[in-house]
C-alpha cells in the first residue's frame, strides 16, 4: 500500500504505542506496520506523501457524550474521505444527550496514545469502537499505531471483529 515498507506488526513492537502492542499480540491480529515521518501523521500530508489513496485511509476519533452525571466514550472509525456524523448517528447508538470529540489532552491520557495515532486497536476494553460499514468494507485500511511515527496496514474485516466493535453507517452523505 502505497510506497512504505510494510513488516508484520509483531516483528516491530517498538513502532507501536504500548497498548496497541499489547492488543496485537493478545488478538493474534494480522496487521503490518510501517515507520513514518511523525510530521506526517495527519491524514492529508501523510496520503500525499507516502502515495496512500484516501479511500484506503481510516481516521479514529474519540468521542465523550454525557447522560445525566455519566460520561460514555467511544472510538469512531471513518474512512479519511468521510466524516463520522457524531452528533446524530454516534450520539443516538450512545444514549447520550450531549457528545463532543474528546479533548486531545483526555484522549492521550485515557488512550494512553499519541494525538493524532490514536487507534482502535488498545483502546480501553470499555469502549465502544463504532467502525463505519465502508471502512469494515474495505480490504485493505491504514490506521493509526498509537504514535505518530507509524502507522497500520489491517483488514478493515478484522477492525469490525474488534472485541468492542459495532459496524455502523457513520458516515455523513
Amino acid at each position: 500500500m502505497g510506497t512504505l515498507g510494510w513488516t508484520p506488526a509483531r516483528e516491530r513492537a517498538e513502532l507501536l504505542a504500548t497498548p496497541t502492542a499489547a492488543a496485537v499480540s493478545a488478538l493474534g491480529l494480522e496487521c503490518w506496520v510501517a515507520e513514518i515521518d511523525p510530521e506526517l501523521a495527519d491524514t492529508a500530508a501523510f496520503c500525499a506523501a507516502y502515495q496512500v489513496p484516501p479511500e484506503n485511509s481510516a481516521n479514529c476519533v474519540v468521542v465523550a457524550g454525557r447522560r445525566a452525571e455519566e460520561t460514555r466514550t467511544a472510538a469512531c472509525m471513518v474512512l479519511a474521505t468521510d466524516r463520522a456524523d457524531v452528533n446524530k448517528t454516534v450520539r443516538k447508538h450512545l444514549d447520550v444527550r450531549k457528545i463532543s470529540f474528546a479533548p486531545m489532552a483526555d484522549a492521550v491520557s485515557l488512550t494512553r496514545m499519541e494525538y493524532g495515532g490514536i487507534t482502535p486497536v488498545g483502546l480501553p476494553a470499555d469502549w465502544p469502537v463504532l467502525v463505519d460499514a465502508a471502512v469494515a468494507a474495505t480490504d485493505l485500511v491504514v490506521i493509526g499505531s498509537g504514535i505518530r511515527g507509524s502507522k497500520i496496514l489491517i483488514p478493515g474485516a478484522s477492525l469490525a471483529a474488534l472485541p468492542a466493535a459495532e459496524t455502523l453507517a457513520l458516515a455523513l452523505g
